[in-house]
């Protein structure tokens, strides 16, 4: 079989369009377009996740700022709780707590599936680290830009809308940068944890162990995951470049280029 051939067999295996059966045959080719595949669903879990978690983030940051106490002490609850466990672990009680649920009604059945329970999951605890960040970013904000937004008469939404927000943003952003590419990074835990892998379409990482196990050489399908992995973090610090570029259009030339996010070594 050619490798162009292979490519159009397996190119999107994962989601269940081409050839339903594996290769036999475990050449490079077959390595970097099943694994390619899998990166399908990396893609899906990360850039879904990151949209709503972004809101539930900024919601979250609000209510820790809050000065009702129910909603400061909820939001902080809710962050203790998805920071300070595992990920791997909520996976697991995520997964099993939707098919106890899926036993009292059916409408809970595609929770148990990875597309959508999975996805809760990872919606939920990059929420918690962002809502922290956002959080910092929040009790950062200069005094004089909100008495200034006073004195111009904003107030209530207009205020947060036109000065808080994106003073919140501007401050959070190189670290909400890296907070994006740890979730990228994470959803290789996705179908490692309770949720199945139906009809063996799995995600990039799913792919690179069946090669591992089926070559005996975990050193060719890891050093390809881990170049996709690469690519897709040079796409997020470029994609996320061009939005710090955007937030801090007001700056000058010089001030900007001193904006550009690092990377944290430890989460």
């Amino acid at each position: 079989m050619s490798c162009w051939q292979t490519i159009q067999d397996y190119a999107l295996r994962s989601v269940g369009i081409g050839e339903r059966r594996l290769p036999t045959e475990y050449t490079l080719c077959e390595q970097f377009t099943l694994i390619g595949s899998g990166m399908i669903w990396n893609i899906y879990f990360g850039v879904l996740a990151l949209i709503f978690g972004f809101f539930l983030a900024t919601a979250v940051a609000l209510g820790k700022q809050s000065n009702n106490r129910i909603i400061r002490k909820t939001a902080e609850w809710f962050v203790l709780i998805f920071r300070g466990s595992p990920l791997f672990i909520q996976f697991f009680f995520a997964y099993f707590a939707f098919l106890s649920l899926k036993q009292v009604s059916p409408i809970f059945d595609p929770f148990t599936a990875a597309w959508l329970g999975a996805l809760i999951v990872l919606f939920l605890n990059t929420a918690a680290y962002s809502g922290e960040i956002f959080y910092g970013a929040l009790r950062s904000i200069p005094k004089g830009d909100v008495e200034a937004a006073d004195a111009y008469g904003f107030s209530g939404w207009p205020r947060f809308r036109k000065i808080i927000w994106p003073t919140m943003l501007r401050l959070a952003w190189p670290a909400y940068t890296n907070e994006a590419i740890f979730l990228f990074h994470a959803t290789t835990l996705v179908f490692f944890s309770g949720f199945p892998s139906w009809g063996q379409r799995g995600d990039a990482l799913y792919y690179a162990n069946f090669f591992a196990d089926k070559t005996f050489n975990p050193f060719v399908p890891y050093p390809i995951l881990a170049g996709y992995f690469i690519l897709l973090t040079m796409c997020i610090i470029g994609v996320f470049g061009l939005a710090n570029r955007y937030l801090n259009r007001h700056l000058p030339q010089e001030a900007r280029r001193m904006k550009r996010p690092k990377m944290n070594m430890i989460r």
